[in-house]
């Protein structure tokens, strides 16, 4: 039988326009949103659900609404069903939340541009902040926030605004906080620099840590602890789907290791020999293993090695990092946060804004916004960064 997670008339309402709103992400945190606000799962994996953030004034997974703006056309449900035969999603869990799978999907609105669409930048800016604009006032929501968790495109060549950073343009003049959880430009463009400075509004950083780099995070800053010299780190990713075809061009994949590879810089303090490379393996579909070889130098330089095996679902990492990262920018946008959260670097592999490397360094700089998300009475105005 379908649940039920409706939302009390007191408590506000926060939409979530997600950008690539029908993928394996999307569907994984419409569900899963469910699923948590209805008790049928607990809330692994979110941070914001542990005793840091208790009394900080999040909102409620049973207040959020979802939308979104997507260039495919296969319903949530469908593809929610689809997750649940690749085992991503629980047996029986798209059926349980079949009316908040459907409800999102009928917030769905067409993306670009597409192959032969001749509309102007601007023209599409505006038509996407429209869009984002009308599910705010249709929905009675107090806020939106809004969420990259598309295909990774290639890096831009030359001025032109890539489709990603159209979308983080529409989210700013719609006056929504924004992340990218992608490796793709989004706000990085340096046309966007201007809007983003005058927006007034919180953003976080680009390309979710879910997995490899997640690791690297832990293992950098302990070699660097440690005075052990390393010498070379090289890694292999097999994955598939949607991620698993876009990476399959150079080019994405490029944007793609360049944030696997900065951490790396950032938290040894230098660039090691080796790469880092993507293969799409289409069979794989949500699941990738990521291999890590590491050689390195002990005292009187004795040579040995580290390798490390990661095996994940892509979605089922990704989507409570997302939920988290919704009720996080909803929160610091209500106690006037603007600009950049550098505190969020916990969740990304380039983190928004000047902060540190190291996973267990950022958890701190987390747990410190947290503190000051407690200090300040939800509804009441914050002061600005």
């Amino acid at each position: 039988m379908p649940v039920s997670t409706s939302v009390p008339r007191s408590e506000p309402r926060v939409g979530v326009w997600l950008i690539g709103a029908r993928g394996s992400v999307a569907t994984t945190v419409v569900a899963g949103c469910a699923a948590v606000a209805a008790g049928l799962h607990d809330p692994t994996g979110m941070v914001t659900a542990t005793p840091l953030f208790a009394d900080t004034g999040l909102p409620e997974l049973s207040s959020l609404v979802f939308g979104g703006h997507d260039t495919v056309d296969c319903p949530l449900p469908k593809r929610a069903e689809a997750l649940a035969a690749g085992g991503v999603l629980p047996h029986g869990l798209p059926a349980a939340v079949a009316s908040e799978l459907a409800a999102a999907d009928r917030e769905i609105r067409p993306g670009g541009p597409l192959p032969g669409d001749t509309r102007h930048p601007d023209e599409l800016i505006a038509s996407f902040t429209t869009d984002i604009q009308d599910f705010v006032r249709r929905r009675g929501l107090t806020r939106a926030v809004v969420v990259n968790v598309a295909s990774t495109e290639p890096g831009p060549t030359g001025t032109a605004l890539p489709p990603s950073s159209l979308y983080a343009a529409a989210a700013l003049r719609a006056g929504c906080p924004y992340a990218n959880f992608t490796p793709s430009t989004g706000l990085n463009h340096p046309a966007l620099a201007p809007l983003a400075s005058a927006s007034g509004l919180p953003y976080a950083g680009r390309d979710g840590k879910t997995g490899q780099t997640l690791l690297r995070s832990v293992l950098g800053p302990m070699f660097a602890q440690r005075a052990l010299t390393v010498r070379a780190w090289s890694g292999t990713n097999l994955l598939g789907g949607g991620d698993g075809a876009a990476l399959a061009d150079p080019a994405a994949a490029a944007a793609k290791n360049a944030g696997k590879e900065r951490v790396l810089t950032d938290t040894l303090g230098t660039t090691p020999e080796g790469e880092t490379h993507i293969d799409d393996v289409p069979a794989l579909g949500d699941w990738k293993t990521a291999w890590d070889h590491i050689s390195f130098e002990g005292f009187l330089g004795t040579r040995m090695t580290l390798q490390t095996t990661w095996q994940g679902c892509d979605s089922a990492l990704a989507a409570p990092l997302i939920l988290d990262l919704t009720r996080l920018l909803t929160r610091a946008h209500e106690a006037g946060a603007t600009g950049p959260l550098p505190e969020l670097g916990f969740y990304f592999k380039d983190p928004a804004g000047d902060g540190p490397s190291s996973l267990g360094e950022q958890y701190a700089a987390l747990a410190g916004l947290a503190e000051r998300l407690r200090e300040r009475e939800p509804g009441r105005p914050g002061e600005g960064r």
